[in-house]
């Protein structure tokens, strides 16, 4: 086959062509994402459970859910949150099961429970799947909250008439409610209660269907039709009829009225109150054309707004993909202009050029391989295509420098292309082999940054893959075209002396060091070992730090308010409006700053009842966010601006928890996850602030705080024992209550897109002290009316906001921030681990420790590497023990991957930068790549010592000749690779300390093996 395509041109040149059309055709299908998609693994299942508190939530709901789904296959990890009115389970799906069939037995174990309390709500069983949001669009203007709502619905359906818009959800607003509120006076004035008046609302206002009535003249459907559908029809409703004929209407009684039920969930945009239109992609839609479609769509809205109306696009995330869009392109044409540079030093323009084409060819196969198995163009896949550009040279540059040198011995071109081609096909073969038993498993890695990471070497394997084909079949073709057009031995006079000087530093630097490391062998062996251990230790020394995921930097910044519940919005209000005066003198100072008179803060959104790291709701809580410039066109550090807005807002008392951080991505988790569980809350708390307080003591963790406490403030009513006396039941009196505070009726008003439920209460004035409910009226069974306070007790306590079960143990979780200039998370949950928990277990019997952080996601992600590296390490050798028919010989070609972990560490060290699971990932890759130089070199010295030399002499006389590819290889990757080491946008610094791992490592590698190698060899020699 060699040989029919390098005699054939025009079926190598049809191959790269065809190659070329389908990666084009493939290239506007590809979908532009910020991470790649992984499928879901959790299923939520919600339960509403009204006016219930958190431990009746429990009790009710989260014990029967649990039991309910304890036995469902695969099941790995189940947690319930009680909180106050809801509780929320996660089912947690074990990695490799079916989440279809998952969903289905979740769902059918939930579906069968039949112990709810007739107040529970039908429970809503979901996937949890990734929203993938792509922008916001912020509405303000002057109108009122339900007018700005109603507007905004109708934007809404405009957008969603675009088929490229496929999800817009409203945010800012609560659902709508119905009030009708009646003062405790007005019921006792005409002796009704508050369930008298729920009855008849109930009672009167129906809409139910009749039948169908048969008729001579046709079929006829008969319903009943007498809802009010507004206050005003409300308000005719009857409530009390005298015998005489006198009434007394519901609007007579009460204030009947729609609002929002609650208040506190508004957004306020740049000062204004504002709808906030969140719009997320489907899974097979492309970022980017959603964004224009915005864009088009936006244009319309504002020809056709009122005056006075001004939308503005916030939380773009677009522009962040554009921007590795841009890193993809100039630094793949800067790495390609490098590796023809440096190929062009060793060889003719167009010798070079073909060699070169390779890459592009490469790259277009291997998008072509991606848009058919669904792969989009994201941070990972992105990842893999530059790293591509640096390493794909290397099998090209071995069958082109072979042909080379069959050309120089005076063979034809066509013949030295094909002999050439096939003298090195074994060892390419068996150095691609050997890469992807390294790459190969890396496609399996496990745990939540595995399923993300794991897309890089996917994507290299396939562009390897595609690159090989390149390589045999189409290059040798071209390559002997070229050396019949061109003059092979024309060379400029620049290239004649750098080759002069090339070779010069091998006959005077390089064999000299050869020479003189194969006369002591063991000792240059024991010597590269030292320096590898030694560089090992840089971790114990504390010298290289390890985080997860490197720290990006954000261009949002955000402030999370959360007070005591029970703290009314208004104060809310004022911690906020505190928080922001400070947020504004950061703008002032930092937009000082920037070039251009430009302001640091581009938008400001507050959003109350929002705050992610509660896991509550309600008026006590608040998040203010702000857009920034984005990095690559400010000045100033996230880490700085944080720092000087939590120093100009000051300590506020009253606030529980305030957090200022940038807006958390990835999926390296927590810098501080650690959960505490066991069955006492108060012992769980003692243990929680305990730790707390070691942490806040420890310089460089921020924002320490605990998921346990206290709640809002409870009067618990209970029956007296002479309640009978009087006919009253438990029952009636929990009815009375939950109507006068609660107040939910069975009657649901549908009016366009809204859907009202109607609400019967007390009137807030009669219902905001402990005396209102002792004067609460109930009717006796002789339907007179007596007071609350003469059948039962009201007692004030005070549970927990929320509680937290982790497969059936009550949980209390400490979270934490870390600056990672100052600490770093690892060596704090070291700490722990060996210091603080040990004791504290023995302190709290009952109580143990589990961590839910970085440092789990490592562990399992980290131990799914390493086991996949064993597997490709032991490949390795089985392949090369096949090829050698030695069961030592392999080790000398193998020697090159723990000399890769000297530029490792040193490199990283050069540059600044923390060792990551990247970082990990670029090891291991590197791992199946600088094996291959050693494959052939010691194949070479194999055949000198066939020929007759003594193992000594024929590594020696090995290296010599395997200098030259050996370089031009490591040079090419290397300078393939520069580009994006010495990329400076924030989006390049998840892959740096990857590239920086492939750099430095395959440099350390390279000059190692051609001194170990002969020197392995040697000591082979010796023992024989």
């Amino acid at each position: 086959m060699i040989r029919f395509f390098a005699s054939h041109t025009t079926a190598a040149n049809v191959l790269m062509f065809a190659i070329i059309i389908l990666g084009i055709s493939a290239l506007p299908k590809l979908q532009r994402d910020t991470f790649p998609y992984v499928p879901p693994t959790e299923v939520e299942v919600r339960v509403i459970y009204p006016g219930a508190t958190p431990d009746e939530v429990e009790d009710v709901i989260c014990l029967r859910v649990e039991d309910a789904l304890d036995s469902i296959t695969g099941l790995v990890e189940i947690s319930c949150d009680a909180r106050e009115n809801i509780a929320i389970t996660i089912a947690e799906m074990r990695e490799g099961e079916d989440i279809e069939e998952f969903y289905n037995d979740v769902k059918s174990a939930v579906e069968a429970i039949k112990r709810f309390p007739d107040k529970v709500e039908k429970p809503t069983v979901v996937k949890l799947e990734r929203v993938a949001s792509v922008a916001s669009i912020a509405i303000t203007g002057d109108m009122s909250p339900r007018e700005l709502k109603a507007y905004a619905e109708g934007v809404k359906e405009r957008l969603k008439r675009d088929p490229l818009i496929a999800q817009v959800r409203i945010k800012g607003f609560s659902e709508q409610d119905m009030f009708i509120e009646i003062s405790a006076g007005a019921l006792e004035q005409h002796g009704i209660s508050i369930s008298d008046v729920r009855n008849v609302v109930e009672r009167q206002s129906l809409d139910i269907p009749a039948g169908v009535m048969e008729t001579t003249g046709g079929d006829l459907i008969v319903r009943f039709n007498e809802q009010r559908k507004t206050p005003n029809e409300l308000g005719e409703l009857i409530v009390v009829s005298g015998s005489l004929g006198g009434q007394i209407k519901l609007g007579d009684i009460a204030d009947i009225y729609t609002d929002f039920d609650a208040p506190e969930d508004k957004i306020i945009f740049n000062g204004d109150r504002a709808a906030l239109l969140e719009i997320s992609k489907t899974t097979d839609q492309d970022s980017l054309r959603v964004m224009a479609a915005i864009e088009e769509n936006l244009l319309r809205e504002k020809q056709i707004a009122p005056h006075g109306v001004n939308f503005e696009i916030s939380s773009d995330v677009t522009g962040s993909i554009r921007e590795r869009l841009r890193i993809l392109v100039v630094n793949g044409l800067q790495g390609l202009g490098l590796v023809f540079l440096t190929m062009w030093l060793f060889f003719s323009f167009r010798f070079s050029f073909w060699v070169t084409m390779g890459l592009p060819v490469s790259f277009l196969g291997t998008i072509y391989a991606m848009n058919f198995l669904g792969y989009s163009l994201n941070m990972m896949t992105l990842v893999g295509l530059l790293v591509a550009i640096g390493i794909l040279m290397d099998d090209a540059i071995v069958i082109s420098e072979n042909i080379a040198a069959h050309l120089a011995k005076g063979k034809k071109a066509l013949d030295a292309a094909i002999d050439g081609t096939r003298h090195v096909l074994p060892g390419v073969v068996s150095s691609f082999l050997t890469t992807v038993m390294i790459i190969g498993p890396l496609a399996f890695l496990s745990g939540k940054m595995g399923m993300v990471l794991k897309f890089l070497p996917a994507v290299l394997l396939i562009t390897l893959i595609v690159s090989l084909v390149e390589a045999f079949l189409i290059l040798p073709s071209h390559l002997a075209h070229a050396m019949t057009k061109a003059d092979v031995g024309k060379r400029s006079r620049f290239q004649i002396g750098f080759e002069n000087r090339f070779e010069m530093v091998r006959e005077r630097i390089f064999m000299p060091l050869v020479v003189r490391v194969t006369k002591a062998p063991g000792r240059s062996i024991g010597i590269m070992l030292f320096v590898m251990l030694f560089s090992i230790a840089a971790f114990p020394a504390g010298i290289l730090k390890f985080q997860a995921f490197p720290t990006l930097e954000s261009d949002v910044i955000e402030a999370r308010v959360l007070l005591p519940q029970g703290t009314p919005l208004s104060r809310t209000e004022e911690v906020v409006a505190h928080v922001n005066t400070a947020l504004k003198q950061l703008d002032e100072e930092f937009s000082a700053l920037q070039d251009d008179d430009k302001r640091m803060i581009i938008n400001t959104t507050i959003s109350f009842n929002t705050n992610i790291d509660a896991y509550e709701s309600g008026a006590h809580v608040a998040t203010i966010s702000a857009d920034l410039l984005p990095a690559e066109a400010r000045q100033g550090t996230i880490d700085d601006m944080l720092a000087r807005w939590r120093e100009l807002t000051g300590d506020l008392p009253d606030v529980i928890a305030l957090k200022f951080t940038d807006k958390e991505r990835g999926v390296a988790g927590k810098a501080i996850d650690l959960r505490i569980q066991g069955d006492d809350l108060a012992r769980l708390k003692m243990v929680s602030q305990e730790l707390q307080n070691f942490l806040m003591s420890l310089e460089g963790v921020d924002d320490v705080s605990d998921d346990l406490r206290l709640g809002k403030r409870e009067l618990r009513v209970r029956l007296k024992s002479t309640a009978g006396v009087f006919g009253v039941t438990a029952q009636a009196v929990a009815n009375e209550l939950r109507a006068a505070i609660y107040g939910n009726t069975s009657v649901e008003i549908i009016s366009g897109p809204e859907t009202y439920d109607v609400i019967v209460r007390l009137a807030e004035g009669d219902r905001s002290n402990i005396e209102d409910l002792q004067y609460l009226k109930l009717r006796g069974p002789d339907n007179t009316l007596i007071p609350l306070s003469s059948v039962a007790i009201i007692e004030e306590d005070r549970g927990y906001a929320r509680i937290h079960r982790v497969n059936g143990e009550r949980t209390v979780t400490i979270q934490a921030s870390v600056d990672t200039k100052i600490a770093n998370s690892q060596e704090i949950m070291g700490m722990l681990y060996k210091q603080i928990l040990p004791p504290l277990a023995e302190k709290y019997s009952g109580v143990h420790f589990v961590s839910e952080g970085q440092d789990k996601e490592t562990a399992k992600t980290g131990a799914s590497l390493l086991s996949n590296l064993l597997i490709g390490i032991i490949g390795i050798y089985l392949i090369l023990v096949f090829q050698f028919k030695s069961y030592l010989q392999p080790v000398a070609v193998m020697l090159a991957i723990p000399m890769g972990i000297i530029g490792v560490v040193w490199g990283h060290v050069l540059m600044g930068l923390d060792l990551t699971m990247p970082s990990m990932v670029g090891f291991a890759t590197l791992a199946g790549i600088v094996v291959n130089n050693n494959i052939l070199l010691v194949t070479f010295i194999k055949s000198g010592m066939k020929n007759g030399m003594t193992a000594v002499e024929a590594g020696r006389q090995a290296a010599r000749d395997r200098y030259r590819p050996i370089m031009l290889t490591s040079l090419t990757t290397l300078a393939g690779l520069l580009p994006l080491l010495t990329e400076t946008s924030t989006q390049a610094q998840l892959m740096i300390p990857l590239v920086a791992s492939l750099a430095f490592g395959l440099l350390t590698a390279t000059i190692a093996s051609l001194l170990l190698v002969p020197s392995f060899f040697a000591i082979i020699n010796k023992a024989d």
